[in-house]
């Protein structure tokens, strides 16, 4: 069969390639066109139709300004699609972009297959009619999304969290090993994670770095993330503060702790039991927008919302400051740790088994 994939974004990129292998396994006839990143691209061989570095558009100002380069990306697909002919269209979250590729394809006899919902759960919960008519299998990832879909009459599939398949595939590294590989010297390692767009790392790092002269029996590693340059991060890199590229499990897996900035990384910090401080700050504008857009969701990030109760402390807009920083880190540092590492375990029980990318790879084979 033919399949099209479109992925958006870095953890797109991820799940997408992840996918790519089952698919590959299941149908040995397969061919496969796509949006997405480096990893898709090791696993076909082929070069995207698009980069996700190049669709990755953060808050309403930013979507608003680029409003003709989305809209010209939207045509160009639609016809990339149209020339392509797949049997299958295969969506990875991204909604605005593919909510509506998913009509388009519908409307033109191409199966649509859904794999990672967008969060309806938090708001736009209207697009449910979007997927009621053009989606024909949904496949998700977090354990309440199915009783979400079940409630607007729609059939999901959980498939349990291509996460845990991706940590399963983690070559071991020691301690020791990742330290004299980065030259970092013998002190314990706080990881930063300030996201994976420009505009949110410059604004999330000059708040997370302010706490360094608290925690002087520490080092300070920052994770780069792969849609940004070595040189990018240049700025913020001195003999106190370190950076490793493309290497953000290995560097989670030896940190006694981390400062995340809100989306899939809080996750990916739980299941590989780190202890972290939640860290959220958008414009006032995009938050003030946002604020009244997001129902009544209680959590930003995904621990605390598939907990449905506070298992890492989440510091959002005005409450991310230094001196809120430092308390909370002092605390999963030192008297909170053992309550996290438990509730990490119920997460990861919560979770489901292992093989999200092979369930959701033979239904789709199978449409």
């Amino acid at each position: 069969m033919k399949y099209y994939i479109i992925a958006g974004e870095a953890s797109g990129d991820l799940h997408g390639s992840n996918l790519i292998q089952a698919l590959l396994k299941k149908d040995r006839q397969a061919e496969i066109r796509f949006w997405g990143g480096d990893l898709m691209e090791k696993e076909t061989g082929k070069k995207p139709v698009k980069h996700y570095k190049d669709l990755a558009f953060m808050g309403f100002l930013e979507v608003a300004k680029n409003i003709n380069t989305i809209l010209g990306n939207i045509n160009f697909c639609k016809k990339d699609i149209a020339a392509y002919k797949p049997d299958v269209l295969v969506l990875i979250d991204y909604p605005g972009f593919n909510l509506r590729i998913a009509k388009f394809a519908k409307e033109n006899g191409i199966k649509v297959a859904y794999y990672i919902s967008p969060q309806l759960w938090a708001w736009k919960e209207g697009r449910v009619k979007t997927i009621q008519k053009y989606v024909d299998e949904m496949l998700v990832i977090l354990p309440f999304e199915k009783d979400f879909y079940a409630k607007h009459k729609v059939q999901a599939h959980f498939v349990g969290h291509p996460l845990l398949d991706a940590i399963e595939k983690l070559q071991p590294i020691s301690e020791d090993e990742f330290k004299k590989k980065h030259q970092l010297d013998h002190r314990e390692i706080i990881a930063l994670l300030p996201g994976s767009r420009k505009q949110e790392v410059e604004k999330m790092l000059a708040i997370m770095l302010s706490v360094m002269p608290f925690f002087p029996n520490y080092q300070f590693v920052i994770a780069g993330a792969p849609s940004l340059t070595k040189d990018f991060y240049q700025q913020f890199v001195n003999a106190q503060v370190h950076f490793v590229s493309n290497e953000t499990y290995d560097l989670l897996r030896c940190a006694r702790a981390a400062l995340v900035t809100s989306g899939t990384a809080t996750l990916e910090t739980a299941l590989l039991q780190v202890p972290e401080v939640v860290c959220y700050k958008a414009s006032t504008i995009s938050y003030e927008i946002g604020k009244r857009l997001v129902k009544n969701i209680r959590f930003i990030s995904l621990v605390n919302l598939i907990m449905d109760r506070e298992v890492v402390k989440e510091l959002i807009q005005h409450d991310l400051n230094t001196e809120n920083i430092v308390k909370e880190l002092n605390l999963i540092l030192h008297e909170n740790r053992n309550k996290i590492m438990a509730d990490y375990l119920e997460l990861k029980n919560k979770l489901g088994n292992h093989g999200a990318s092979e369930k959701a790879a033979e239904i789709i084979v199978a449409m």
